[in-house]
């Protein structure tokens, strides 16, 4: 299809396109562009956003940002999937949502041979599954978290914040996932997930997909030390501490520390029995 273009500096910026000259550098990063998108680059150096929403003052470095973000107002949602008719705000999430329907997953861990349909899905595989590091550390007690998600529900405890709140009782919960599985369990409300192979049932998902994980034999959990693979995060992080001399664990009754939970219950009974105390069940 042909474009008439009029006047010769049109043609001259249209050319570009085509041949993937970028003439405009930034002044504060090596990177490179066409004219106007230098334009839109630098504010995010100066941190302008001169396009400003009436209702809420929320400011955007781009007209298109502050379209998209209107229709969270106006909850307008242009597009609209012509397979099974659910609207979204924006093309994006339009697109990525296509996806569910065509199967396609273009976004690929170079790692290992996972594929995903959106890139925030494969940032957050790679940042869990192949990254060990956890810059999210909490001023309370010092743990510290992969995802400021984690870290969030984490921080809850020691503020005894609990936002979640059913609608057909009194209980609250610091979590999302765990007031959906009170909903599950004692409202029946909800979709439980539903292994096909063996129809074992689980209200929270990430306990469903490592469920998955162990009837297709995937580790997808390295040790850096040794390489030994696993099914669960959690699986890893127990077996870490073979290559560590840290003992967080401790019995109760006479102080013994031990890598692992399940050891110190396997003393505590022997402990217990050698103070005479019966009445406790582990």
């Amino acid at each position: 299809m042909w474009q008439t273009i009029y006047r010769a500096a049109d043609l001259t910026r249209h050319d570009r396109i085509h041949s993937g000259e970028k003439p405009y550098r930034c002044n504060v990063c090596p990177t490179a562009f066409r004219q106007t998108e230098l334009t839109r680059h630098m504010r995010v150096h100066t941190g302008d956003k001169p396009y400003i929403c009436h209702v809420c003052q929320k400011a955007f470095r781009r007209t298109g940002c502050l379209t998209r973000h209107m229709r969270v107002h106006t909850g307008d949602r242009p597009y609209i999937c012509r397979l099974c008719k659910k609207a979204f705000s924006d093309s994006g999430s339009l697109n990525s949502h296509m996806r569910i329907h065509t199967g396609d997953k273009p976004y690929k861990c170079p790692l290992c041979d996972k594929s995903f349909r959106q890139s925030n899905h494969l940032r957050k595989h790679q940042r869990h599954i192949h990254n060990n590091r956890t810059p999210y550390y909490c001023p309370f007690c010092g743990k510290q978290f992969k995802t400021t998600g984690n870290f969030k529900t984490h921080v809850r405890v020691h503020s005894d914040a609990k936002p979640y709140s059913c609608t057909h009782c009194s209980e609250s919960f610091r979590c999302r996932e765990t007031l959906k599985s009170h909903l599950l369990k004692s409202h029946n409300e909800g979709t439980w997930f539903t292994c096909h192979i063996c129809q074992k049932k689980f209200s929270y998902k990430g306990h469903f997909k490592d469920h998955i994980r162990r009837h297709e034999g995937v580790k997808p959990y390295i040790c850096e030390t040794c390489q030994k693979c696993f099914c669960t995060a959690y699986e890893l992080r127990l077996h870490q501490l073979v290559h560590s001399d840290f003992k967080k664990f401790c019995c109760g009754l006479c102080g013994k520390d031990f890598r692992r939970p399940q050891y110190v219950k396997c003393h505590f009974q022997k402990c217990s029995d050698k103070y005479g105390i019966q009445s406790i069940v582990i």
